[in-house]
């Protein structure tokens, strides 16, 4: 891991991005903006699941004017996407958001943008320049390669800053993971603006996590990024979760982490069975501590995985052995591994008897 790069902190509402600033994950509700109820409830979810910072599409005057009610029940900043028309972007700022984000070449008179720039300006509101792949304009800057990618997001910044704008966060996404993990080491030698990491159109849960990973993730290791989105064609709270065990992989955000094994014919129990009911019991504990977790199914690793691991469980002729703080405490059958195993967990992180009860009484 390379130290992280230095940039400026750009603050939106309450958090900060940036400046070495935790970085922070993002997601975008599905819903339409201007349907309130919905919108409030995906985001309500979306902050359930660790969400930092969420963006809603606002395409038009009608979902701008939803901002404001939407903001009054959710706790975490809200961000207007704005794509060819700059009037619901003057609308959400009037509405209290607290960022924009404008893909570059979309609103095709640059004194639309100025003016956006310039309301900005008096509210205090950041403006990401999303560069897209998908969406670069290829008359002025040709294929979406990193150099055009980085070309584009250059000009609309030099645009805003024309207008005293220095509030700026910067992204450029393409689905191509060598493309994007190269615009952004580009664009980092250039600017100094916080960036948003992403790989664009990433696919379904499988592959968009896969591609993902090595895109954000390699970015993450060179020291490059200060927020982040996943993007999946899935629930966005799934993408809340990638995002979130991304940073988990490579030390930058703490809470559990599950290690558990490939399963193989070594294995003495179900260990895909019992590893995801650990799983769902350790998500379902508010604000747990960082903690190591290990289920290993046989007597080959599993003893210095579970070792190693704040607490763990080895696999064992008819049962396991459970381990916390590096000894081994107690065989157990099958049927008792995932009470015992929590058990454990629940003494070490402290969460207290009354949550361990209620957890063995199911």
């Amino acid at each position: 891991m390379r130290e992280r790069r230095q940039t400026k902190q750009v603050r939106v509402g309450n958090l900060a991005i940036g400046g070495g600033a935790p970085i922070s994950v993002q997601s975008m509700t599905n819903t339409p903006t201007e349907d309130v109820n919905s919108t409030v409830k995906q985001i309500l979810d979306l902050e359930e699941a660790g969400c930092d910072l969420v963006r809603v599409a606002v395409p038009d005057e009608k979902a701008a004017q939803a901002i404001g009610e939407i903001k009054k029940q959710i706790h975490i900043p809200l961000v207007a996407d704005i794509q060819f028309d700059y009037r619901p972007a003057l609308v959400a700022i009037e509405q209290g958001i607290d960022k924009l984000r404008l893909n570059p070449g979309n609103i095709k008179d640059p004194a639309k943008v100025e003016l956006i720039a310039d309301r900005a300006n008096e509210r205090g509101i950041p403006i990401r320049i999303g560069v897209n792949a998908g969406s670069i304009d290829r008359r002025r800057y040709g294929a979406p390669t990193p150099e055009a990618l980085v070309q584009s997001a250059i000009d609309e910044i030099e645009l805003l800053e024309s207008r005293g704008f220095s509030n700026i966060v910067v992204s450029l996404k393409s689905f191509d993971v060598p493309t994007t993990i190269r615009a952004y080491e580009l664009i980092s030698e250039k600017v100094d603006y916080p960036l948003h990491l992403g790989v664009t159109e990433a696919g379904l849960i499988r592959q968009g996590t896969v591609r993902s990973a090595v895109g954000i993730g390699a970015l993450l290791a060179d020291g490059i990024g200060d927020t982040l989105r996943v993007s999946l064609t899935a629930d966005p709270i799934e993408e809340v979760k990638v995002g979130i065990e991304i940073l988990k992989a490579l030390n930058l955000r703490k809470g559990f982490t599950l290690i558990s094994c490939p399963t193989c014919a070594r294995c003495t129990f179900d260990v895909v069975k019992v590893a995801q009911e650990v799983e769902r019991r350790l998500s379902e504990i508010k604000k747990i501590p960082p903690i190591k977790v290990a289920v290993m199914g046989c007597a080959v690793n599993g003893p210095g995985e579970a070792r190693d691991a704040d607490v763990g469980l080895a696999g064992a002729p008819n049962g396991g052995v459970i381990f916390a703080e590096g000894r081994a405490l107690r065989k157990v059958p099958v049927e008792r591994m995932v009470e015992e195993l929590l058990s454990e967990v629940y003494r070490v992180t402290k969460e207290g008897l009354h949550v361990a009860q209620n957890s063995c009484q199911r």
